[in-house]
């Protein structure tokens, strides 16, 4: 079962955007459910503790937990979507906003992902994908998309093709800027890595409309 997770990030209408497969379940982080309108889905459950979310209406069942609380409202929701049989999560508005609940969330995605979950974050113009060891990520990508990996450990065994700078079997250190801003030069971007964790991101096109 597929979730789409509202958070309360940017989020840029892109033909990216409307290529992702249709939720079968819409779980709203507290002032992500604004999202919901521009996606034009309906939103299953509604949790957080709504003060991000001043003068929104949406008609949605409410999961209210207080402020003071061990869990981001992304967190809620996924323990929601989770609780009603997701296996794939797909976090929309995930990119912008504040730093820490960005990246939070980006370390959350490989955990998740880590524990069996398919996990994409994507804002329309920019995506994020989870990284494993003994894992391989294939995307589809147009030539000249702009793509990065992000080393959160240090990583061993990076390969990479289908980009202009391909990488075999390197070894890169946690947080190096050696593997960001690639090319895809056509066809599908592959990558895999023996050891470590890691984000790779992708800058999608301009936005229509």
């Amino acid at each position: 079962m597929t979730a789409w997770i509202l958070v309360g990030g940017r989020l840029v209408l892109t033909p990216a955007l409307a290529a992702l497969p249709r939720p079968d379940l819409v779980v709203a982080a507290d002032g992500g459910a604004r999202h919901a309108a521009a996606l034009g889905v309906p939103v299953d459950v509604w949790v957080g503790d709504f003060d991000s979310s001043g003068g929104l209406e949406v008609d949605a069942p409410r999961e209210v937990h207080p402020t003071a609380k061990d869990e981001t409202d992304a967190e809620l929701a996924v323990r929601a979507a989770r609780e009603r049989g997701a296996t794939q999560l797909v976090f929309l508005g995930a990119f912008g906003g504040r730093f820490d609940h960005a990246a939070a969330l980006a370390l959350g995605a490989v955990r998740l992902a880590r524990e069996g979950l398919a996990v994409t974050l994507h804002s329309g113009d920019e995506s994020g994908h989870p990284l494993l060891p003994g894992q391989a990520l294939s995307l589809d990508l147009p030539p000249g998309t702009l793509l990065s990996v992000l080393a959160l450990s240090d990583l061993r065994g990076l390969r990479l093709s289908g980009v202009r700078w391909p990488l075999s079997g390197a070894d890169v250190p946690l947080g190096s800027g050696w593997t960001l801003s690639n090319e895809v030069r056509g066809g599908p971007v592959t990558a895999a890595l023996e050891g470590g964790y890691a984000l790779l991101t992708v800058r999608w096109g301009i936005a229509c409309g």
